[in-house]
């Protein structure tokens, strides 16, 4: 009889974990091409958040799964950004600004992923473009859910270039 509560306890438990991992308190960040991010501020002027990863980027899954996949990450970007997801490695060449970016052979990297960091490569990178025409604001590395609450509250309530970020952070309240 022991034996048998204990087997259904642990099948309770099972469900429970399943049902935590598919699904509460997790969605998906819905990532757009650069080019479709670029026709959709024609419309509709929102900064452009740009996670830069590669295939071989062990902490590039991490912060997929922990930090895009957080359901108040995803609903905050849908909300205030256009996420693009770009592979640092891409071969292919991107029209941005009227400028064609390519493939560096050299650098076994693509020149749109260095000009995004402005020369300093390292992966995660999440890079926001607060407008078109700005230069790009590159956030090297992993950055769990609570520290890019701030990052993204800073660029997607409009204070970036209005109140310098350290005097933002002193006044920070983390709701996530």
């Amino acid at each position: 009889m022991q034996s048998l509560k204990l087997l259904v306890l642990f099948g309770w438990i099972s469900v429970f974990a399943c049902a935590q991992k598919s699904g509460a308190g997790f969605a998906k960040v819905e990532w757009m091409t650069l080019e479709q991010a670029a026709n959709s501020m024609q419309k509709e002027r929102r900064p452009i958040l740009i996670d830069l990863y590669t295939d071989w980027c062990g902490w590039c899954k991490v912060m997929d799964k922990k930090t895009y996949s957080n359901k108040n990450v995803s609903a905050y970007l849908q909300q205030k950004f256009y996420s693009v997801k770009l592979n640092a490695e891409a071969t292919q060449s991107i029209q941005w600004n009227g400028k064609t970016y390519k493939f560096n052979a050299n650098y076994k990297t693509h020149d749109f992923a260095i000009y995004l960091t402005g020369g300093q490569l390292s992966y995660p990178t999440t890079v926001i473009i607060p407008v078109e025409e700005a230069q790009p604001q590159a956030i090297p590395g992993y950055l769990e859910p609570k520290d890019f609450e701030m990052i993204v509250k800073y660029f997607g309530e409009g204070k970036f270039g209005k109140v310098p970020f350290n005097q933002f952070q002193q006044k920070f309240k983390s709701t996530w």
